[in-house]
C-alpha cells in the first residue's frame, strides 16, 4: 500500500502567524474561490484527501492578543465544512474529502444524512471525521448550561457510531429500481428500519438517502486517550495521530493496530495518519530561513496565549524565561495535544519561552524542516519504520507551501516508489486501500 497523503485544507494556515506571510492568501476568511484552488492544487499534486477541522463556537475571547490574531485551531470565519466539501466536490474528480463533525452536540441522523449526501455528491469520496468536542465553550451554543463530561462523551461517541453506521445500511443498493415501465420507484422489501433505543439516542429510520457509494463514507477519528484509542479500534477506518518522535509514534502505530483482533479485523483495516507540518526548500538553508521568518511574525503575547490555550495553562509573560515545570498531569488540558505538548518541553528541558516557540507550527506535531531530499528521508523513515501509513500535512504558506511541497518533495517521494505518480480508483476507499463494506441488513 503506497504513503498515504493528506493535505490539511485551512485556509488560514497551520502556524499561528502564517495569515501574516506576503506569499499568504490576502483575506482568507470564508473565502470559497480560495478553497477551490487549494483542493484543485491538492489533487494535482495527487493527495488522497482533503481534511477540514471544525468547532462550533468563536474561541479565545478571554486572550485579546490571540483572539484578534486567531490561532489556526480558533477558525472564527469559516465555511460549515460539508457544506463546503460539496461545492468543492464539483470542482475535483478524484480527491478524497473528509469533514469533522462532533457526537457531543450533533444527532447521529443529521451526520449520517449529511455524509451519505456528500458521498453521492462526490461520487465516493466522502469521509468523516469522528470527534467528541473537547472545547467547554461550545456546550454554551446548545442549550448546555455546562459541557457534557468527559466520559458521558465518550459514552454517546460509541453509540453515535453505531447508529450512523446502522442508518448507513438503511437501504440495500439495488433498492431503488426506478422503473418507469413497472412503475417501481423504490422496493420495499429493500429497506430496513434500524428502531435504535439506547442510553442516548432513539433513532427510528430508515435513512432518507440511498445506501452511499462507498457503502458506508469512511471514518476518521483522533483521540489518543484510552478510550479514544478503543473507539478508534471499534469504528474508525483511519486515525489523525499528533506524536512528537518516531518511538512515541511506533508504541501508538502497535497499539492501535494491536486492539484490532478483538474486534475482529485486521491490522490492514485501520489507516494511521500522523500530523505533521512540512517546511520544504529548494535547500536546508532556503527551508530554515522561511520556518524562521513565520515564527517571526508571532509576538510573545500571542505566542504564550496559544501555549495556554493549546495546554490548559495559565502562564504570564513574566515568566517566559523560566524552565517548564514539571507537572501533575491533573494541570494539563484534557487532549492528546496537551498531553504532547507538555511531553516534549520537559523531555527537551525547554523554557516557557521555547515551547511556546515551538508550538506555532501545528500545536507541536511533528516539524519537517529542510530540502526535499531531507523531507522525503524523515517521511521514509516513519513510514517504512511502521510510525505511520502516512500523513496529514500542513505546508504553511497556503497556497505557495503546498505547492513547495509537490514540486519538490512529491516527485522525490514518487522516485523512491513511496506514492503512487496517479489515482488507480475512483473514491476515497480506493485511494486508502479499504474495501467496501458489505451491508449489514442486506448481505450479498
Amino acid at each position: 500500500m503506497p504513503m498515504i497523503l493528506a493535505a490539511n485544507a485551512n485556509a488560514q494556515g497551520s502556524h499561528v502567524g502564517e495569515w501574516r506571510h506576503p506569499d499568504a492568501w490576502d483575506r482568507p476568511a470564508a473565502n470559497l474561490a480560495n478553497a477551490v484552488r487549494l483542493a484543485q492544487i491538492a489533487e494535482g499534486g495527487g493527495f488522497d484527501l482533503l481534511f477540514l477541522a471544525d468547532g462550533n463556537g468563536v474561541r479565545n475571547m478571554d486572550k485579546p492578543d490571540l483572539f484578534a490574531a486567531t490561532s489556526p485551531s480558533d477558525r472564527p470565519g469559516i465555511f460549515e465544512p460539508v457544506t463546503l466539501l460539496a461545492a468543492l466536490a464539483m470542482a475535483t474528480s478524484r480527491i478524497g474529502l473528509v469533514a469533522t463533525t462532533t457526537t457531543t452536540y450533533d444527532e447521529p441522523f443529521h451526520v449520517a444524512r449529511r455524509f451519505a449526501s456528500l458521498d453521492h455528491i462526490s461520487g465516493g469520496r466522502a469521509g468523516w471525521n469522528l470527534v467528541t468536542t473537547s472545547n467547554p465553550g461550545d456546550a454554551l451554543n446548545f442549550s448546555h448550561e455546562a459541557h457534557v463530561p468527559r466520559d458521558d462523551r465518550y459514552e454517546r461517541a460509541f453509540e453515535f457510531a453505531a447508529v450512523v453506521k446502522g442508518l448507513w445500511d438503511s437501504w440495500a443498493d439495488d433498492a431503488f429500481p426506478q422503473d418507469k415501465a413497472s412503475g417501481r420507484f423504490l422496493d420495499p422489501a429493500r429497506v430496513h428500519a434500524l428502531n435504535h433505543h439506547g442510553k442516548h439516542f432513539q433513532v427510528a429510520g430508515p435513512l432518507n438517502a440511498p445506501r452511499p457509494p462507498q457503502g458506508q463514507p469512511v471514518v476518521f477519528s483522533a483521540g489518543q486517550s484510552e478510550t479514544g484509542r478503543e473507539l478508534s479500534a471499534a469504528m474508525a477506518d483511519c486515525v489523525f495521530a499528533i506524536e512528537g518522535t518516531l518511538p512515541r509514534a511506533q508504541a501508538l502505530y502497535a497499539d492501535l493496530k494491536g486492539r484490532l483482533a478483538k474486534h475482529g479485523r485486521t491490522p490492514d483495516s485501520l489507516k494511521i495518519l500522523s500530523g505533521v507540518t512540512i517546511i520544504a526548500g529548494e535547500t536546508a538553508e532556503e527551508a530554515r530561513r522561511m520556518s524562521d521568518e513565520l515564527d517571526a511574525l508571532v509576538p510573545d503575547a500571542v505566542a504564550l496565549d496559544y501555549l495556554n490555550k493549546m495546554t490548559g495553562l495559565k502562564f504570564k509573560l513574566s515568566m517566559l524565561d523560566q524552565p517548564f515545570p514539571d507537572l501533575d498531569t491533573s494541570e494539563i488540558g484534557p487532549t492528546a495535544i496537551a498531553q504532547a505538548i507538555v511531553a516534549r518541553a520537559r523531555g527537551e528541558g525547554m523554557t516557557i519561552r521555547q515551547a511556546s516557540r515551538a508550538i506555532l507550527p501545528q500545536m507541536a506535531g511533528n516539524l519537517f524542516v529542510g530540502s526535499a531530499t531531507e523531507v522525503a528521508d524523515r517521511m521514509e523513515e516513519w513510514y517504512r519504520g511502521h510510525g505511520c501509513d502516512g500523513f496529514m500535512i500542513a505546508a504553511p504558506v497556503v497556497p505557495t507551501g503546498l505547492e513547495r511541497f509537490i514540486r519538490l518533495v512529491v516527485p522525490e517521494l514518487r522516485r523512491r516508489g513511496l506514492v503512487r505518480t496517479e489515482y488507480e480508483g475512483t473514491t476515497l476507499r480506493d485511494h486508502l486501500g479499504l474495501p467496501r463494506p458489505a451491508n449489514r441488513f442486506f448481505p450479498a
